[in-house]
């Protein structure tokens, strides 16, 4: 199977040795992805919901340039810092998938790269056509 990498050009990509997703046959796997535009810059402030919309949009993007769509989507996790803000991350994340449904889990963590950063998400998408 041909296996193709994509790339966002974020700092971390290449300190880390990683890419911003993965298609390998019809699968296609999305890095955990934070609020960070190209120019390495946070978006959404402090707002759970705004870095969570920005997120997924970022996700939409590059599934798109891998020839899929949210649609696609099978399963995404969410790490995010503070679990008490379920229902900002939530809205979010309903508004992209609420006819979708993939699987889903939100899983509270100590931290993540950068403390300006409130949640984290990773999305697997498969194409079945």
């Amino acid at each position: 199977m041909q296996r193709t990498n994509y790339s966002s050009g974020a700092k971390w990509e290449d300190i880390v040795g990683y890419s911003r997703a993965v298609k390998v046959g019809n699968t296609i796997e999305v890095t955990g992805t934070v609020a960070v535009n190209e120019n390495n810059e946070l978006v959404g402030g402090n707002s759970a919901y705004k870095q969570t919309r920005f997120i997924l949009q970022k996700i939409e993007k590059v599934l798109a340039q891998a020839g899929a769509s949210l649609k696609d989507v099978v399963r995404t996790r969410m790490f995010v810092t503070d679990i008490s803000l379920w229902e900002e991350y939530g809205k979010a994340h309903g508004e992209f998938f609420e006819h979708i449904k993939p699987c889903t889990s939100m899983i509270e963590v100590k931290g993540l790269i950068a403390p300006e950063y409130l949640i984290e998400i990773e999305a697997t998408a498969i194409l079945t056509d």
